[in-house]
């Protein structure tokens, strides 16, 4: 599948009693929204559906919401699902922190493989997570109708009832499953997110989404480019040295081609300047 090949539906309503009716898509693990971190996991979607109360977001979204709002999350998912136009949908709540592209690309790839009607993520107990997963469509749409048919309607009706009638396969990711019902749940979330291991790509990857820019940023080469002008000219150059580099690759235009020319070019002058620092050449007289 291609990028954009689908459509997204969120859902971010609820009540959050056990967080004491908090508005759970709204805070914040490793400063951004929980909502915003789910958005940035289906940023190439053609269509983003979010069911639920509006809220300030990162990137634009169709708001919907289900009648009777609270009246769970099969009336959430029917409502979403009427918003979307794709033959593939990504459905995710809107609570999980550690969700990324490269998960949403794994679902769709491993859909795409198969002749599953949708596949979905088990959590670390190998629990099924049927609201981070992929479905097709028109299977996800028949049972949705077949349900509130039998049933007089879909509010309070369970998702199992729903996954139970399809056709699924199982990808087993731990942490992209990982959501956030409680106190402790947020803690741990945001515990890990500063985690040694983790924690410059989480900043990174905030850093990018406050200032609305998409680029590949390549850390290694930046951070080497600091430590010599640290070490070579002084403390302060570092961070003023990387600002400039970026300046001077917005002028250009952007991109990562401007930003490794303008790393490439500020690294050759950095190393002609520690050559500068050595002990003078003897003179051949």
């Amino acid at each position: 599948m291609s990028a954009g090949g689908y459509d997204a539906v969120i859902l971010a309503g609820g009540a959050a009693r056990r967080l004491g009716g908090a508005d759970k898509p709204g805070l914040s693990v490793g400063g951004r929204t929980l909502l915003d971190r789910v958005l940035g996991a289906c940023a190439d979607a053609a269509r983003t559906v979010v069911v639920g109360p509006r809220r300030p977001t990162a990137r634009a979204v169709r708001w919907v919401r289900e009648t009777p709002p609270g009246g769970g999350p099969l009336v959430a998912l029917d409502a979403g699902l009427r918003e979307s136009t794709g033959s593939v949908v990504v459905v995710l709540s809107a609570d999980l922190p550690f969700l990324t592209g490269r998960t949403v690309a794994e679902l769709r790839g491993s859909l795409a493989d198969g002749g599953a009607e949708g596949v979905l993520l088990t959590d670390h107990d190998g629990r099924e997570q049927p609201l981070v997963a992929v479905y097709r469509a028109e299977p996800l749409r028949r049972e949705l109708a077949l349900l509130a048919a039998e049933h007089g309607g879909l509010r309070g009706l369970p998702l199992r009832l729903l996954t139970d009638e399809l056709s699924i396969g199982r990808l087993h990711h731990p942490w992209a499953s990982f959501d956030c019902d409680t106190w402790e749940d947020i803690g741990a979330a945001r515990t890990r997110i500063r985690e040694h291991g983790r924690v410059l790509d989480e900043w990174i990857t905030a850093v990018k989404s406050e200032l609305g820019i998409d680029l590949e940023v390549d850390t290694a080469g930046l951070l080497n480019l600091a430590r010599d002008a640290a070490h070579g000219v002084a403390r302060p150059a570092a961070p003023l040295t990387t600002f400039l580099v970026g300046y001077a690759a917005a002028l250009r235009g952007g991109g990562p081609e401007a930003v490794a020319e303008a790393m490439h070019k500020a690294n050759a002058l950095a190393a002609r300047w520690a050559e500068e620092g050595g002990a003078p050449e003897r003179s051949s007289e």
